[in-house]
């Protein structure tokens, strides 16, 4: 029997989201077309985005669909970039963290090799919290030249929330435009768009119960950017190509079940989570919970192992039945130390030896107590593996 405990790579499509997704597969007509056939395609479509735009909190003409979290970070990231430098040309400073995920990153330092941009790192603690206080003596000199800052809602390795409101307002006070990433929180805290103070948010479907390949770029209506794809004008013109009215109808159940359950969501899953943590910390003296006493994601526990290697240990929690992860699955099959750790100053090593365990709506005590007696016989085994760059 495979447990899983990997939801934050991706969780299961939900019954309920499949039904919805299969019925509205079969509508046939081009949402763009004024026949009467693509114009019920076009309603299911403003349908989903009326509904996604009441469970987050923005106006439905804010939802900007795309193919997922990615393509959103990226149509943010470098769509406010050149819609700034447009404006102002001594613009090219953008401000973001490196615990950030790739899909962030690597568009920021592209962005710094071939468009003339300047990447500024804030720093993190130990915890991965980022540094507030450095952020703000930085913008008092600064500011006029920051095209953008760009903060993640929630990090999706480590479970770290950040307070993105209090980001918000402080570049709110240097008319600097921040976009999150909110894939890792939408769903599992509260995300309410027209709180956040944000001028872009990225949200994706899969991550909540939803199909893969639909997401969402909330683009404030007060918020410029400039295309990435260019084509028939969709979405705002920003960003063209034939809408997936059936994935999108499927995003919008599966945001609406995931809204309504964050209380359950929260109440079920932290004493689970809590328990799989001292589970863990008893089992394995020398293991350490990556972010501490920082707040966190509710069904997030990520921890580091000194002496062995991740990747060893993920596979021999695998070949005993057990799905974890070592941080991104998009990063998956690499051989290398976790980028957010480093970025919290952990060594190659230790940043080389970690797991994140991930809790699903479903997940069980039985979850929990197959992943702790799992763990030991998995951990000898890392240990006596050792650890490798090779």
């Amino acid at each position: 029997m495979v447990v899983y405990l990997d939801h934050a790579a991706t969780s299961p499509i939900r019954p309920e989201v499949l039904d919805t997704y299969t019925r509205y597969l079969t509508l046939v007509g081009n949402p763009s077309s004024v026949h009467v056939a693509g114009q019920n395609v076009r309603r299911a479509l403003e349908e989903a985005r009326e509904e996604i735009a009441k469970a987050i909190g923005c106006n439905r003409n804010e939802v900007i669909f795309t193919s997922g979290g990615t393509e959103s970070d990226n149509l943010a990231i470098k769509g406010l970039y050149w819609q700034r430098r447009n404006e102002d040309a001594s613009r090219n400073l953008i401000v973001s963290a490196y615990t950030e995920h790739h899909a962030v990153i690597d568009p920021i330092e592209w962005l710094e090799r071939e468009q003339g941009a300047q990447a500024i790192w804030i720093p993190v603690d130990a915890r991965g919290v980022v540094d507030f206080a450095w952020l703000e003596t930085f913008l008092v000199e600064n500011a006029p030249r920051v095209a953008l800052i760009s903060l993640m809602w929630a990090n999706n390795e480590t479970g770290v929330v950040t307070p993105i409101s209090d980001f918000t307002a402080l570049a709110e006070r240097h008319g600097i435009p921040v976009h999150s990433d909110a894939v890792a929180a939408l769903g599992h805290i509260p995300v309410k768009f027209s709180e956040s103070g944000l001028s872009a948010m990225s949200i994706t479907a899969h991550k909540v119960g939803g199909p893969v390949g639909v997401g969402a770029l909330v683009v404030s209506r007060q918020a410029k950017l400039t295309s990435l794809v260019h084509g028939g004008g969709q979405e705002r013109a920003m960003r063209s190509g034939t809408m997936n009215a059936a994935g999108a109808k499927a995003f919008a159940h599966a945001v609406i079940l995931a809204v309504a359950r964050l209380e359950r969501h929260a109440s079920t899953l932290t004493p689970l989570r809590d328990r799989l943590v001292a589970g863990v910390l008893e089992l394995v003296s020398d293991a350490r919970f990556s972010r501490g006493d920082a707040p966190g994601l509710p069904d997030n526990a990520h921890f580091t192992f000194p002496g062995c290697s991740g990747d060893s240990l993920l596979f021999l929690l695998d070949r005993a039945g057990i799905c974890v992860s070592n941080g991104s699955a998009c990063q998956a099959g690499v051989t290398a130390a976790s980028h957010v750790l480093l970025a919290m100053g952990r060594d190659e090593a230790e940043a080389s030896g970690c797991i994140r365990v991930t809790l699903g709506i479903d997940s069980t005590e039985s979850d929990v107590d197959a992943f702790l007696a799992a763990l030991p016989a998995a951990h000898e085994g890392a240990r006596r593996a050792g650890y490798t760059t090779s």
